[in-house]
């Protein structure tokens, strides 16, 4: 196709001129030497261009010219694809490092890509360092492409084929970081103002939390809370419980306040009629004196006045009476025979003066042969109790109380505790209970009550013997002597009615062992005047069994 262009033959790609290096002239066309290189090639102007006035040159410096660059291919295959117009050579490509967030892919570029398609429309690459082009004289209309379809490309690969024949491009490599923007580069980061406005919001936020948390804390909450709770249960608890024997024996129990001339104490007691008679301890009342005073104070607050009506300190019990006090409700009384060993059982007080004070615990022991007082020193004042042993805790100020069972009875009064330190002493001693607590029973109780409310003064069994009070072997010696120098066995006393003579030892009684003389006053004592006991004994390393009935003594 005639495209304006000269028909001369065109150079091969391998005889390009070099520059600077001159060829020869339009009029040596008809010779046979090799084809020279227009001029124009070499200044940069391009095929169909008016060149300049050319000089001539020798022949061998023409065939030196024309001499190939390299040796012919025998396949005829150029290294950057089929032999197309001369263009300008692309500018150096160096191939950078790819950053950690991908290589960018350029826009595609217009013009052919090497095998006659028209690629799409890219913006101009900057001019080359060439001359301008001379002007041109005549050339026909190139001819006009139709802009090929679009399609979807297959992904490039890493490195697309170097054209040289068309214009400069950079490969097109897959992008992996973030998109290109209107100007061409790399959208503005907008992580930034994000995190600032993140921040902000966080800040606000956490300040209206803490001011809302402070008002709620100064002020009990926006709103008024109502934690969960259950309904009110008025119903009853079980007769044979804790809460229920509290609730039936409390209102007969009451707080007795003495002052005497020289001291004070603390301590309880329990109504027995609705004559306003009160049972508690001696060693309670004991402070008053003749001249002291004694309060009594009820479970529901009431105090009254209370003056001694009999009281008995072999036995440690007392009766107290109240006056024009109506509504008592008196507390009922149980046999102490019937308690067995881990019975459960209540004890009512006042320790350390805590008025209306419940603990519980159990039967421990029974029969324990315990004295007490003993502060005269004539012995005048020793008590001597069988006493019932509990658990249940019991403190200075639970003296006189009542130890109830299960059906809120009186079974024993409070009397003593086993102190840590000192022993066996009188509940009203400074000592805190260890869980050894004493009860005198209230089957002993009853009598010695009924005896002071009556007379005034109570009744002790004897067996008209004084015993050896000394003697550290096994069981009750009888003395040889009595206090007076007299003997020490009373005449036409009980112990001589039942044949006990000077030097007996007395090793049981009523079948239950005695270990000592304290412990036979304590088992005789359990017992009325009148009764009988079957006694044991040795004398001389024999044993022997009598039958004695007991006496009577007024106590004090």
């Amino acid at each position: 196709m005639d495209d304006g262009k000269p028909t001369e033959p065109k150079a091969k790609w391998w005889s390009r001129p070099t520059p600077g290096r001159s060829t020869r002239t339009a009029s040596q066309e008809s010779s046979p030497v090799e084809d020279a290189v227009p001029l124009a090639d070499a200044s940069g102007v391009r095929d169909g261009a008016e060149a300049e006035p050319t000089r001539s040159v020798a022949p061998e410096a023409v065939r030196q010219a024309a001499r190939p660059l390299h040796e012919p291919d025998q396949y005829s295959t150029p290294p950057y694809g089929g032999p197309g117009p001369w263009a300008p050579a692309p500018p150096v490509q160096r191939p950078v490092p790819t950053p950690a967030h991908g290589t960018p892919v350029p826009p595609p570029h217009a013009g052919t890509n090497g095998a006659g398609t028209t690629a799409a429309a890219q913006p101009p690459a900057p001019a080359a360092a060439f001359p301008p082009p001379l002007p041109q004289q005549s050339q026909p209309p190139l001819p006009q492409h139709s802009p090929p379809q679009q399609h979807p490309q297959p992904p490039a690969p890493q490195w697309l084929q170097y054209d040289p024949w068309g214009a400069p491009r950079q490969p097109l490599i897959t992008n992996s970081g973030p998109p290109l923007g209107p100007d061409g580069g790399r959208r503005r980061n907008r992580r930034g103002p994000v995190l600032v406005g993140a921040l902000l919001l966080a800040l606000v936020a956490g300040g209206i939390g803490g001011g809302m948390g402070a008002y709620i804390e100064r002020n009990g909450g926006l709103t008024q809370v109502e934690l969960p709770q259950d309904e009110r249960n008025l119903g009853g608890r079980a007769p044979d419980s804790v809460a229920g024997i509290a609730a039936s024996a409390l209102p007969s129990v009451v707080t007795l306040h003495v002052s005497g001339s020289t001291e004070s104490g603390t301590g309880t007691g329990f109504v027995l009629d609705a004559r306003g008679h009160i049972l508690t301890n001696n060693h309670v009342v004991a402070p008053a004196g003749s001249s002291g005073e004694i309060t009594v104070t009820f479970s529901g607050g009431e105090t009254a006045s209370a003056e001694v009506v009999g009281k008995d300190s072999g036995y440690d019990l007392a009766v107290v009476k109240v006056s024009g006090v109506s509504g008592l409700k008196p507390l009922p009384l149980g046999n102490s025979d019937n308690v067995q060993v881990g019975d459960p059982v209540v004890a009512i007080g006042a320790p350390f003066d805590l008025s209306n004070t419940v603990t519980s615990g159990i039967i421990s022991a029974k029969d324990r042969p315990i004295t007490a007082g003993g502060e005269k020193g004539d012995g005048s004042d020793i008590s001597y109790v069988d006493a019932l042993q509990t658990d249940a805790p019991i403190n200075p100020g639970n003296s006189g109380g009542p130890l109830v069972d299960t059906d809120a009875h009186v079974i024993g009064i409070n009397s003593a505790i086993r102190a840590a330190d000192s022993g066996s002493t009188t509940e009203g001693g400074q000592a805190g209970s260890i869980g050894l607590g004493f009860a005198i029973p209230i089957n002993q109780g009853k009598r010695v009550a009924e005896e002071l409310i009556n007379t005034g003064k109570a009744t002790h069994p004897v067996i008209g013997v004084t015993l050896d009070m000394k003697y550290t072997g096994d069981g009750a010696k009888v003395g040889q002597k009595g206090a007076d120098g007299t003997s020490s066995v009373a005449p036409d006393g009980p112990g001589a009615k039942a044949g006990i003579q000077p030097g007996d030892v007395i090793t049981e009684v009523d079948g239950r062992r005695v270990h000592s003389g304290e412990e036979l006053i304590v088992k005789i004592r359990s017992h009325r005047p009148g009764d009988r006991l079957e006694l044991k004994l040795t004398r001389g390393g024999k044993d022997l069994s009598m039958t004695l009935t007991l006496g009577s003594a007024t106590g004090t």
